[in-house]
C-alpha cells in the first residue's frame, strides 16, 4: 500500500482533472444504477398495466440517460488517460535521470537490458496501475454502491439473499492478487534478462557468427523466452480462474433470487416489474465485482513493477558533490595522488599509489592487463571514490570540489570509441552543441578528420549509424579526437586510443592525438609501447602497484618490467636485442 500511495501522490499536481474525472464517474456509476430502476415502471406501466402515458416518457428517459452516460465515459476516459500517461512521463524521466546520476560501478552490477526493461515494461505496468485501474476501482465501486441502493430499495428481503454470497468472493480475490504480484515479479525480471541478452547478441552479431555460436545463442534465448511463456501463461491462468468463479458464485445467488422473487411474484406479493428491476440490478451488480476483482490483479502487477522502480529512484549515488563542494579554478600546478588505494567491492585493485603528475606533463602508464591502470586514471575525473587516501588537482581533493567542474576540465579519448546514432557535427560537439561551425571544422581539421568527413554524402550533416557503424575504426577515433579538441579541457585521458587500429590509421591518429595532447597534462595507457617513447614519464604497473618510474630509455636501461614488456612486444619482430640496445643507446 505505500507503493500505492506513492504513486497516487504523484497525481497530486493533477488533482483538478482527477476531480473531473471523478464527478464523470459517479454519474456514470448512477446512470447505470438508473436502468435498472427504470425497467420497474417499464415492465409494470407499459407491458402490464398498458399506460400510454409511460410509454411517451420512459424511451426518452432511457435515451437520456444513455446519452449522459457516454458522455461522462468519454470526459473520464479522456482526463484519467492524461493522468496516467502524466505520471507515467514523469516516472520514466525521473527514472532515467536517477540512472545517469549513477556511478559506473551502478552499470557494472545492472545490465543494459534489465535497465531497459525498468524503463519500459515496468513503467508500462505501473500505467496500468495508475489510470486504467484507479478509474475501475472508483467507478465500478460507485457503480456498485448505487446498484446495492437500488436492490435494498426494490426489495430488502431479496437484497439480503443476494448479498450472501459477496463475503465469499473476498477470500479469492486476496489470494489471487497475491499469487499475481509474486508471478508479475519474476515475470518482469525475466523479460529483464530476455532484453539484456538480446542488447548484447545483436550489439555482438559479429563475434556470434565469427565464432559459429548463433545456434548457442538461439537456444540461449530459446530457454529464456520458454520461461517468459510459462509465466505469462500462469497470469493468464490466474486472470482466467478469477472471473469463471466470480461467474459461478454470482450464478448461485441469481438462482437463489430467481427462486425467491419468482415465488413472491407467483403468489402475488410483488410485482413482474419489481422482480425484473431487481434482476437487472443484480445481473448488473456482478459485473462491476468482477472487474474489480481483475483491478486487484492490475494494481498487484503495476505494484511489482514499481516497487523494482522506486527501488532505483531511491537508490542514493555512490558519487555525489560534497555540501560544500566549489568549482575547479584553472589548473596551473598538476594531479597527485597520495597513499591511493581502491577497492571494487572487498577486492584491492589499487594498493597505496603515491604519484605527482606536472601540469602539462605526459605521463605513460603501462603494465599488463588487470595491473590497475584503467581504475587509475577513471578515478581523476571521479568515476570512482578512493577507498583510501586522496586525489588532489591543484591541492583540491577532488571530492570538494563539484562534478562538473571536475570533469569539465577532463577530456577522454579510449579505445571502445563511443558515437551516437545522430550528425558528425553533433557527434564533435557532444558536450557543448552551441559551438560555431567555424570551430567544429577546425577541432575535425586538427583530427585529421576534416578531409573524409568532407567525401561523406552530406559531410558533417551525414548521419554515421548506431555506434559510428558507417565509419572506419580510424575514422570513428579521429572523430572522438575532434570531440575531445573541442572540449578543449587542459587534463587529457587517452585510454590505449590506438590498440585497435591497423598501422596506416593508427599513424593518422596519432598524429592527431600529438595535436590535442600539446599543452595538456596528459595521460597516456598504451599497449603498444611505441607510441610513448616521446612520453615526459612512464610508470609500469603490476598488480595494482607502481614498481617502475623514469624516461623511455632510462627504463629500458634499468631492464625491469619496462623492458621485459618491451622485449615480450617486439620479440617476433626479429633481431629484437639489436632494436633493445639501440633503444637503451
Amino acid at each position: 500500500m505505500q507503493t500505492f500511495k506513492r504513486l497516487l501522490l504523484m497525481a497530486k499536481s493533477h488533482s483538478m482533472r482527477f476531480v473531473f474525472a471523478a464527478i464523470c464517474m459517479l454519474v456514470v456509476g448512477a446512470m447505470q444504477a438508473s436502468l435498472a430502476l427504470v425497467s420497474k415502471p417499464a415492465i409494470d406501466e407499459i407491458f402490464m398495466s398498458k399506460n400510454m402515458a409511460a410509454l411517451q416518457w420512459i424511451p426518452f428517459a432511457v435515451i437520456g440517460i444513455f446519452l449522459l452516460k457516454s458522455a461522462c465515459t468519454y470526459g473520464q476516459v479522456i482526463l484519467m488517460s492524461s493522468i496516467g500517461l502524466r505520471i507515467v512521463a514523469d516516472l520514466r524521466k525521473k527514472l532515467y535521470e536517477r540512472i545517469q546520476v549513477q556511478s559506473l560501478s551502478f552499470f557494472t552490477q545492472h545490465p543494459t537490458g534489465l535497465l531497459m526493461s525498468r524503463i519500459t515494461n515496468d513503467v508500462m505496468s505501473v500505467q496500468s496501475a495508475s489510470s486504467d485501474a484507479v478509474t475501475a476501482l472508483i467507478k465500478d465501486t460507485f457503480t456498485l454502491l448505487c446498484l446495492i441502493g437500488v436492490i435494498f430499495y426494490t426489495d430488502w428481503q431479496l437484497a439480503l439473499i443476494a448479498m450472501i454470497v459477496f463475503p465469499v468472493t473476498v477470500y479469492p480475490i486476496s489470494r489471487f492478487g497475491k499469487k499475481m504480484r509474486k508471478v508479475t515479479t519474476s515475470t518482469q525480471i525475466t523479460m529483464g534478462t530476455l532484453s539484456s541478452l538480446l542488447q548484447e547478441t545483436i550489439s555482438g552479431t559479429r563475434i556470434v557468427k565469427a565464432f559459429g555460436m548463433e545456434k548457442y545463442e538461439t537456444e540461449r534465448f530459446g530457454a529464456e523466452n520458454e520461461r517468459l511463456f510459462k509465466l505469462n501463461m500462469r497470469t493468464v491462468s490466474i486472470n482466467a480462474i478469477a472471473s469463471p468463479m466470480m461467474e459461478f458464485l454470482g450464478g448461485l445467488g441469481i438462482a437463489a433470487v430467481i427462486f425467491y422473487g419468482g415465488y413472491n411474484v407467483v403468489a402475488g406479493t410483488s410485482t413482474p416489474g419489481t422482480f425484473f428491476s431487481f434482476l437487472a440490478a443484480v445481473l448488473m451488480l456482478y459485473e462491476p465485482v468482477k472487474r474489480l476483482t481483475n483491478v486487484n490483479n492490475s494494481i498487484n502487477q503495476g505494484i511489482a513493477g514499481a516497487d523494482r522502480i522506486f527501488s532505483i529512484i531511491d537508490r542514493k549515488p555512490d558519487i555525489e558533490d560534497s555540501p560544500g563542494a566549489v568549482d575547479l579554478p584553472l589548473i596551473r600546478e598538476g594531479i597527485t595522488l597520495e597513499n591511493v588505494t581502491f577497492c571494487y567491492e572487498e577486492t584491492p585493485v589499487l594498493k597505496n599509489i603515491n604519484l605527482s603528475i606536472r601540469s602539462g606533463e605526459t605521463l605513460a602508464i603501462v603494465g599488463m592487463s588487470g595491473g590497475g591502470k584503467t581504475t587509475l586514471v577513471n578515478l581523476i575525473p571521479r568515476f570512482y571514490d578512493v577507498t583510501e587516501g586522496r586525489v588532489l588537482i591543484d591541492g583540491y581533493d577532488v571530492r570538494d570540489v563539484t562534478t562538473k567542474s571536475l570533469r569539465d576540465h577532463i577530456a577522454i579519448v579510449t579505445q571502445q570509441t563511443i558515437l551516437f546514432n545522430d550528425s558528425v557535427r553533433n557527434n564533435i560537439a557532444y558536450g557543448d552543441i552551441k559551438r560555431t561551425e567555424e570551430e567544429i571544422i577546425n577541432a575535425a581539421k586538427a583530427a585529421n578528420a576534416h578531409d573524409f568527413i568532407m567525401r561523406l554524402p552530406k559531410g558533417y550533416d551525414s548521419n554515421i549509424g548506431e555506434l559510428g557503424t558507417k565509419l572506419s575504426g580510424g575514422e570513428k577515433q579521429r572523430i572522438s579526437i575532434a570531440r575531445a579538441l573541442l572540449k578543449d579541457a587542459p587534463i587529457l585521458i587517452l585510454d590505449e586510443a590506438t590498440s585497435s587500429l591497423d598501422t596506416e590509421a593508427e599513424i593518422e591518429v596519432q598524429e592527431a592525438l600529438d595535436n590535442l595532447m600539446k599543452g595538456r597534462t596528459t595521460l597516456v595507457i598504451a599497449h603498444r609501447l611505441s607510441t610513448i617513447r616521446k612520453a615526459d614519464r612512464i610508470i609500469a604497473m603490476v598488480s595494482g602497484q607502481i614498481v617502475e618510474e623514469g624516461t623511455h630509455e632510462a627504463l629500458l636501461a634499468k631492464k625491469g618490467e619496462y623492458y621485459r614488456l618491451y622485449n615480450l612486444q617486439f620479440k617476433d619482430e626479429g633481431s629484437s636485442n639489436d632494436r633493445l640496445a639501440k633503444d637503451v643507446e
